[in-house]
């Protein structure tokens, strides 16, 4: 049963399920089965974020979210761990309900458990920043993969700011993440790409022409982040993922850097839909298993990383595996 404050929060910060659909955000977006199927998933967020906000055992969100179909799932635990999240930097609160979140039942989900902290951050001041990320040092992906919250950052701008932060193109003041100022952008930049893929329905035309109209230096991150939502939550078919490959043009390399992430994440948490065996196969000429062979091959240590953070080195591996590949094509 929620508690009578479980309600209030539940009332002031959850978003309703209409005001984060496509037509709700304005999005030019035509429907059809496959844009009501990508419209889920920020609704599968909402309800993780509803659950969650209301501060319930640990055992209960981890029930609730199991009756989430499996594709949708890990977009369950953003919105927990956005909740989470949320309720840990409130004051006079408790400080552990993410980390045990996501060194329990939230682990598998990891990946878009970090972007669920993104989520957080959009919605606290920046002073409480540097208390949204728990230690989670028994997971090998951290503090590595902590750069996904980022990237969830300027999703969420992306998608709830459009006016402001893509048709302004609008930057953020850097900030220390992890200790590199200078990549923090970099990493929005990702997370905005992402959202491209949601505002354009999964169109290749119209998230190409939206990556085109930012400066060339920032189209890279913005295709990565295409790519990974490309594969990760799908919303086309193969004649319009061969589209997006074609518009990716010189960019494909980072294009297939975020589908390798997103196959990476799905088979982290058990889980491969159709829609992304499709996607992975089309954007880099890889098998999911072979996708997943080259991200954990090309991994970097945390203490890997010096002027350039390890997450960014690791992209760099993956990205150089498809440029080589480019390169004996051309030849």
């Amino acid at each position: 049963m929620p508690t009578l404050m479980g309600v209030l929060r539940r009332r002031v910060f959850a978003p309703s399920l209409e005001s984060v659909g496509f037509a709700g955000r304005g999005f030019p977006v035509t429907p059809t089965a496959a844009t009501a199927r990508l419209e889920m998933v920020p609704q599968a967020v909402v309800c993780g974020f509803e659950w969650g906000i209301e501060a319930p055992p640990l055992w209960e969100i981890e029930r609730r979210l199991a009756m989430v179909e499996p594709e949708q799932r890990g977009f369950g635990y953003e919105g927990a761990t956005m909740a989470f999240t949320i309720l840990d930097a409130m004051p006079l609160g408790r400080r552990d309900r993410t980390r045990e979140l996501l060194l329990g039942p939230g682990h598998e989900h990891i990946f878009l458990a970090y972007i669920g902290i993104g989520f957080a951050m959009a919605r606290l001041p920046r002073p409480l920043w540097k208390q949204v990320l728990p230690d989670l040092s028994e997971s090998p992906y951290h503090p590595t993969m902590s750069w996904l919250a980022v990237d969830g950052y300027g999703f969420d701008r992306a998608y709830f700011d459009t006016r402001r932060w893509v048709d302004e193109q609008y930057q953020p003041a850097p900030y220390p993440w992890q200790g590199a100022p200078d990549y923090f952008r970099r990493a929005v930049d990702q997370g905005i790409g992402r959202a491209l893929w949601f505002i354009h329905g999964a169109g290749a035309a119209g998230a190409a022409e939206a990556v085109n109209r930012f400066p060339e230096h920032r189209r890279a991150d913005l295709w990565s982040g295409i790519g990974l939502a490309a594969t990760f939550a799908g919303g086309c078919d193969r004649a319009g993922l061969s589209a997006l490959r074609k518009s990716a043009g010189e960019h494909h390399a980072e294009l297939a850097l975020g589908s390798v992430f997103a196959i990476k994440a799905r088979t982290y948490s058990s889980f491969v839909p159709r829609h992304s065996r499709l996607a992975v196969t089309v954007l880099t000429d890889l098998t999911v298993d072979a996708a997943t062979e080259l991200a954990d091959r090309t991994v970097v240590g945390p203490a890997e990383g010096d002027a350039v953070p390890a997450y960014e080195l690791w992209r760099q591996r993956i990205r150089a595996h498809f440029g080589t590949a480019q390169q004996r094509l051309a030849g």
